[in-house]
Order: C-alpha cells, then structure tokens, then sequence
C-alpha cells in the first residue's frame, strides 16, 4: 500500500474511533454511532480499493500515452468528493469537545446526507452476509476469514455459531471521475467570499 493510501487509511480509522468515542456517552449513541462511523467506514473500504493504471495508447505519430495517475489517485478522489458533498474533512478535523452531543447530532444529519449521495453516485455496496444483524448465524468449515471477522469468545474449529453484529460490506462496483491537470493533493480549494 502506498503512502498516500496509507495516510487515508489512517485517517479514516482515526475518525471512525474518534466518532465512536464522541457517541459512547451519548443515550442514543448506537443511532449516532452509525450515521458517524458507516459513512467513514465505507470510505475507508473505498480508499483501499485498487487504483487505476493508465491505458497506453496505441503507438504512432499521432497517438501519445496519457499520463499515469499517481498511486493513491482514487482515494484522494474519493477524499475531494467527500468534502464537496458532504464536508467531510472539514467533520473530522472539527473540535467536537466544546459541543453538546444534540449539537453534534444535528451537524451529522447533513454530513450524512452529503456523503452518503457521493457514494451512492460513485460506489456500490452489498452486504458480505445477507443476514439479519442480530440473528444467530453458522459459520462452517472453510469460511472466508478475510470477509468475517470473529468476535468474542472464538476457540476451536468450525463450525462456529454467534450472533451476526454488522453484516460487513462488499465494493462490487466503483467508477471515480479523474482529475487530470488538477493538483491530486488538493481536497477542497480555499473559499474567499468578496463582499
């Protein structure tokens, strides 16, 4: 993994724990928790997906190769259309401490709405189990671990039974518009008002 993926990675893990730890005092923190931490989540999923390579162009006098897009493009893309929607970076770089948790509650509604239309656009989820969260499942012999991840008290071998706690997510389509000519650095451009 590349150091700009990387870094994304991070960050998004950051922000999931630190939305986690903000709602953990909050009544209803498991309805908070979620509108915090499935967007960033889902994020974080999209950030460690493949990035594209550039096509070579057929040789010839005329034809020329466009230029590679760096490693990482697609999850500073990803980044840019996070803020643009749904101000994303602007959230998790935010001082939440000197806010009331149904402050925190509020601003969530629009950041939700913002970020959950961008992935809707560009991304397509499905769930890893199509299962109920709370129901009891069974986990046979040879199941993916890599895709579940147990929890609790594991010991022994499969088949192993428990309670299904997130159904996980699964990217089965993902299409992110280039930026060609853009500074792939840049997330959200500075905005100066002119009275």
């Amino acid at each position: 993994m590349s150091v700009p993926r990387l870094l994304v990675a991070l960050l998004l893990s950051g922000a999931v724990a630190a939305g986690n730890v903000l709602v953990a005092g909050n009544r209803g923190g498991a309805g908070l928790a979620w509108l915090v931490g499935a967007p960033l989540a889902l994020a974080a999923v999209v950030a460690l997906l493949p990035s594209r390579q550039a096509v070579a162009a057929p040789a010839g006098p005329t034809a020329a190769a466009p230029p590679a897009e760096p490693e990482g493009a697609a999850a500073f893309h990803l980044l840019a259309l996070l803020q643009q929607e749904g101000r994303f970076v602007d959230f998790v770089n935010e001082d939440l401490t000197p806010y009331a948790d149904e402050q925190i509650g509020a601003a969530v509604r629009g950041i939700h709405e913002g970020c959950r239309k961008a992935l809707a656009e560009r991304v397509a989820f499905e769930p890893v189990l199509r299962v109920a969260e709370g129901e009891t499942v069974t986990l046979e012999p040879g199941f993916d671990a890599a895709a579940i991840r147990l929890t609790g008290n594991v010991a022994g071998a499969p088949p192993f039974r428990g309670v299904l706690r997130h159904a996980g997510w699964r990217v089965v389509r993902g299409s992110f518009p280039g930026r060609r000519g853009q500074d792939l650095n840049l997330i959200a451009p500075a905005e100066v008002e002119i009275p």
